[in-house]
């Protein structure tokens, strides 16, 4: 760990959803106060949403369990087009006219996120029950290399990072966002003070999923599996917050869900904490 007293650098890691790249104004505004964002940072964007449209207009058909994609051969093309291609470039192109010199990337670029080939995994379906799913072509994160982000962090770049990771040998994979996310997080964080924010279309982690201003403030560990007993957290948003509990106890500073529109204000959102923290 590279530590230099308390006098670290910060870094503030933002991802953005599908459904917020879908929609043209939050999108808008969300990269509008990414780039007012002072300092050094990184944007890390889903686009399921997207990918979804047009594996529809080919013919080819999505499957979700447990608010992740399954990825078979056909779809593994199509997610590498749109995250790689269309939604990548476009948030590069955005930010290029707002004066921020962003470069896109997957995971294979550089060799900056390698993964394997998730096996069998078992998996809580709706009605509670476990069954074993292949998620197909899905990459589980074995390491990010730090130093290269640093690297072009340092030469001013703000890397705008895809959804893909690849397996070294020569094979793309699609991986969950919101797992790079915390996983550049967490690789920055052996360099600097990290803020990691989760910027999606709701206000924060809702407690009831129709009322939006239901915003659970805090959740540690030990309230997440709480929530879970209880129902209040499941599906998709479930593989959220694991990532950003692992973030912050694996040295990422700060843990942030909260809306597209308003990463720039620290009292909104829910934080995710360390169960010392509340202590």
């Amino acid at each position: 760990m590279n530590n230099i007293n308390n006098q670290r650098e910060k870094v503030t890691v933002v991802k953005v959803g599908g459904a917020v790249v879908e929609d043209a104004e939050q999108l808008s505004q969300l990269l509008e106060n990414f780039s007012a964002i002072e300092g050094k940072k990184v944007l890390v964007h889903g686009g399921g949403r997207r990918a979804t449209k047009i594996a529809s207009q080919l013919g080819i058909e999505s499957h979700m369990v447990g608010g992740r994609r399954i990825t078979d051969a056909e779809m593994l093309s199509v997610v590498t087009m749109v995250y790689g291609g269309l939604v990548n470039k476009n948030l590069v192109a955005q930010l290029q006219a707002k004066g921020v010199n962003a470069l896109g990337l997957t995971g294979a670029d550089m060799d900056i996120i390698r993964s394997h080939k998730r096996p069998l995994k078992k998996v809580r379906m709706d009605d509670g029950t476990d069954e074993m799913v292949d998620f197909g072509f899905v990459g589980d994160v074995d390491y990010a290399d730090g130093k290269r982000f640093a690297e072009l962090l340092e030469s001013g770049i703000i890397p705008v990072v895809a959804p893909l990771t690849h397996d070294g040998s020569g094979n793309m994979l699609n991986t969950n966002a919101d797992t790079m996310a915390s996983t550049v997080a967490k690789a920055l964080a052996e360099f600097y003070d990290v803020t990691l924010i989760f910027s999606f279309e709701k206000k924060g982690v809702l407690s009831d999923p129709a009322d939006d201003d239901s915003v659970i403030p805090v959740i540690t560990r030990t309230l997440y599996n709480k929530y879970v007993e209880e129902g209040v957290i499941s599906g998709g948003m479930m593989p959220k917050i694991e990532n950003a509990l692992e973030a912050v106890e694996m040295g990422v500073n700060r843990v942030i869900i909260t809306l597209a529109t308003a990463i720039s204000d620290d009292s909104q959102g829910t934080t995710i904490r360390i169960d010392e923290l509340t202590n």
